[in-house]
């Protein structure tokens, strides 16, 4: 055997030299420093995909969170702008009372807005759902809304020649084929179409439409008929401060001061500092879900830098015995590579950070012009520090382990590397301190989420899917190993490369599966919801929602239904709206309830009331009331936020409805079926409740198997011409806007999916690079003895084929899993299994696996035998 070469970046003295103290003398931390950056000096070899994979996956995690605080900090920036004013205060379906009014009044100026849904009728029948916004002469009181033709709001909307004006939304336009001057008919009025609305600035507080906007003057609402008692409008009232009273405090003390002088207004108010508070929910959601995609693709990274950190422990494996020789103790020789390693990982977090520092800059000068969102680009101190520290406890949490090697690594490794390499699991305080850091990581996933029970779920979703890929890798090689040999010698040989010492099995069963595991449980997610709403929904929806049937109107316009769709199912129920008031004698902003669980308190809620327990739900626990009960009212609760406020039956809430408190007790709890889009409530109150109460009608029409488009335009176009009030909801129209949104929230997420596949191909390249030593080794070896390139090239392919496709199957099996555990437990849709998408999924991972392995094979085989045989 040649004798020992000693590496050139060991530090040995030259000739004639002092002899040098132990490498682990007192001054031992400067010696330290010094050689690791003499070794860094030498180049960072084998550590491209550790680079790669931490920046890919800090870049994900401070890209994120800075374009969400961007969009954060926008809102707020523009929050006055956005809601209006300084404060609004919303009322659903009254308007202020006088006093109410007043007490406003003497707080600033004052903008009265009212928005419903309502339905817009041209000439030619065509009709189409439009969210109608009505305001009067003082708004907007901040921001102006722009119009073309270029005309000022009062002229737009005024009367002139007993028409009144509107501005519409280009796309209501387009939709029923009008042009400017033309007329379309508004509940009993009609209107014309005087100028396109191309920007509206308190649009983004009002959430989002299901129609077009068309925005007409207050007082030709009120000469519509379209304002009924119970009728579904929501009154809103913008109030801007005098000058000089502007700051928070003061719209806070406003704030509280009106709640205090108009108790019984039930006013639902907001400031600016919170002027879409969905859309900022919305975005915290979204924003959690796209850091978790990031920290996954961290943790997938994670393995590559374990790979890498294992391959620079393998290189340095000499130099580590000649330190050794020298005096160096393990602990000094642990340090000396593990400040190697955090030099580069400082560095990799670095082009990680100011890539995603980058992002809002980028995403507003491409989507400007796209999307109206207030975003603020900055640099965002702790968005990225928080990405830093993702990034660091990653790199540490994976680095420790395979470091922790190189504390045990003898003298006598110089001399018996080839011919039995060591591979022992390192000292308790090594495995201890990877414990430490990889808690420390969670801890921070869970700490920092929006939502800390999905992050849990992710957290042990990970840890699970960690352990359960070693265990796969494990059993992959015992069965192997006592597997039978097979008698084609390449298949034998494969057969032997996926269970011998030092094999690439473990690292390519877990830097595969952690990605693909990713890519199919978001496909089948995707393909669940698409589903959902492409399939099942519509199979079991009505066709049309009617809404605000006039109490009056209820036996007619049932009649024209039966006339005009004799085959179709019409249901009908009353309607109200209320908000809490207490529950359990105590306010809502005082009782104990669960936090995920008070938007149920914010602002209104449908109410009913019913002699029977109505159709797609049943009673679980209580009883119903009898048809003929008129004792004290009584209340139905669905069960889950019945619980979820901490109700048992007979508990009393207090709800405002129709300006009037009522005080009712919890008879029974129901389980309902929502997902059948039917009509059910949270609350259904007992008949006597609103004897006498005047109420608006919701009604549903079902065509049986589904109308055809045609029958139902019909239906609606008649509905709508004889009953001008109500509103008709085509529940396919709903479906597809909804379906556009869950499409263009798809394409953002398989865009981020995607960085997670991007660090699962880095990872696996480097696992495959890794073993290149000992495949020259070997292929060297086997090549002397006779071996073709051909048929190493077929044992090495099935090799990778093997692997490849019992990863990809485990991948499937969990995947599948973790999607039917999302759809089912935490979204409550049913799973739907995509065969075709999970395939590719599989598939490409096997193809994947095969090629990359053969790349690296090919270059293997190139190696001419002589030269390596002489340095062995």
């Amino acid at each position: 055997m040649a004798s020992p070469r000693v590496p050139a970046s060991s530090s040995l003295p030259h000739a004639g030299a002092a002899t040098p103290k132990p490498i682990g003398a007192p001054s031992g931390g400067r010696v330290i420093l010094r050689l690791a950056a003499r070794e860094l000096r030498a180049g960072g070899r084998g550590f491209t995909v550790f680079l790669l994979c931490l920046a890919l996956g800090v870049a994900a995690i401070a890209g994120v969170g800075s374009l969400a605080r961007g969009l954060t900090e926008g809102l707020a920036r523009e929050g006055r702008t956005i809601l209006g004013g300084d404060a609004a205060f919303s009322l659903t379906p009254n308007e202020a009372t006088p006093a109410a009014r007043a007490t406003l009044d003497a707080k600033g100026r004052v903008s009265e807005v009212a928005t419903l849904r309502s339905m817009a009728r041209a000439a030619s029948g065509d009709a189409a759902l439009v969210e109608l916004k009505a305001v009067d002469g003082a708004w907007p009181l901040v921001g102006a809304a722009t119009l073309d033709p270029a005309l000022s709001l009062g002229d737009a909307l005024a009367e002139k020649d007993g028409v009144w004006g509107a501005v519409a939304d280009p796309a209501l336009l387009a939709r029923l084929d009008l042009k400017l001057g033309d007329r379309f008919r508004i509940g009993s009025l009609q209107f014309e179409a005087r100028a396109r609305l191309t920007a509206e600035p308190d649009r983004l507080s009002e959430g989002v439409g299901f129609g077009p906007r068309v925005v007409i003057g207050e007082a030709a609402l009120r000469a519509s008929g379209l304002v009924q008692p119970g009728s579904l409008v929501k009154w809103t009232y913008r109030l801007v401060l005098p000058d000089g009273a502007r700051g928070d405090a003061a719209v806070a003390d406003t704030i509280a001061a009106v709640e205090r002088e108009a108790p019984d207004s039930a006013f639902d108010a907001r400031s600016r500092l919170n002027a879409a508070p969905q859309l900022e929910r919305n975005v915290g959601r979204f924003t959690q879900f796209l850091t978790i995609i990031g920290l996954a693709a961290l943790v997938v990274g994670g393995v590559g830098v374990a790979n890498a950190v294992s391959a620079f422990v393998d290189r340095k494996r000499e130099t580590i015995a000649v330190l050794k020789s020298l005096g160096a103790s393990g602990g000094t020789v642990f340090l000396i590579h593990l400040a190697q390693v955090a030099a580069l990982g400082a560095l990799g977090i670095a082009v990680g950070l100011v890539v995603g520092a980058s992002l809002p800059f980028v995403a507003i000068a491409a989507l400007k012009d796209v999307v109206p969102l207030p975003l603020a680009p900055s640099i965002y101190p702790r968005e990225l520090g928080l990405a830093a520290a993702y990034g660091a406890l990653a790199a540490l949490a994976f680095a420790f382990w395979p470091l922790g090697r190189a504390h045990d690594v003898p003298v006598a490794a110089l001399f018996r590397e080839h011919v039995a390499p060591e591979r022992r699991l390192p000292r308790f305080g090594y495995i201890a301190a990877t414990a430490a850091l990889a808690a420390g990581l969670a801890g921070l996933a869970v700490f920092a989420a929006y939502d800390r029970r999905i992050a849990t779920i992710f957290v042990g979703a990970t840890l699970a899917t960690f352990v359960a890929l070693r265990l796969v890798a494990w059993a992959i090689m015992k069965l192997a190993a006592r597997a039978p040999r097979p008698r084609r010698t390449e298949l034998r040989l494969a057969l032997a490369n996926v269970h011998r010492p030092g094999a690439l099995t473990p690292s390519v069963v877990l830097s595969l599966g952690l990605g693909l595991v990713l890519m199919v449980t978001l496909t089948l997610i995707d393909s669940s919801i698409r589903q959902q709403l492409s399939n099942e929904l519509p199979a079991r929806a009505p066709s049309f929602f009617f809404l605000d049937i006039p109490r009056a109107d209820r036996e007619a316009f049932a009649g024209l239904i039966r006339s005009k769709a004799p085959e179709a199912k019409l249901e009908s129920v009353p309607m109200l709206r209320g908000s809490f008031v207490s529950i359990k004698g105590a306010p809502p902003d005082e009782a104990s309830i669960n936090p995920e669980s008070r938007w149920a308190l914010k602002g209104d809620r449908g109410v009913t009331f019913a002699d029977a327990v109505p159709e797609g739900s049943r009673v679980v626990e209580g009883e119903w009331w009898t048809p003929d009960y008129a004792g004290a009212p009584l209340v139905s609760f669905d069960r889950k936020l019945g619980k979820a406020l901490g109700l048992s039956i007979g508990d009393e809430i207090g709800v405002n409805v129709l300006g009037r408190t009522i005080t009712a007790k919890v008879a029974n709890f129901r389980e309902i079926a929502w997902e059948t889009i039917g009509i059910n409530f949270f609350m259904v109150f007992s008949p006597n409740t609103f004897a006498g109460a005047p109420y608006m009608n919701l009604a549903t029409v079902t065509f049986p198997g589904g109308g055809g488009d045609a029958q139902e335009f019909a239906l609606m176009r008649d509905a709508t011409k004889a009953f001008p009030s109500i509103t008709a909801i085509r529940v396919k129209d709903a479906l597809t806007s909804i379906s556009a949104v869950v499409g263009n929230l798809a394409i953002a997420i398989r865009v981020a999916s995607g960085v997670t596949l991007v660090a699962s191909v880095l990872v696996l390249a480097g696992a495959l690079a890794a073993g290149h030593r000992r495949r020259v080794y070997e292929a060297v070896i086997l090549k002397t003895l006779g071996a073709t390139r051909k048929r190493l090239l077929a044992a090495f392919a099935a090799e990778y084929a093997l692997l490849g496709a019992i990863t990809a199957v485990f991948g499937l099996a969990v995947g599948s899993v973790a999607a039917w555990g999302v759809t089912v437990g935490i979204m409550g849709i049913d799973f739907a299994f995509d065969p075709v998408g999970a395939g590719i999924a599989a598939l490409g991972a096997l193809a994947l696996t095969i090629a990359l392995g053969l790349v690296g094979t090919w270059r293997v085989l190139g190696e001419k035998p002589a030269r390596h045989l002489r340095s062995m």
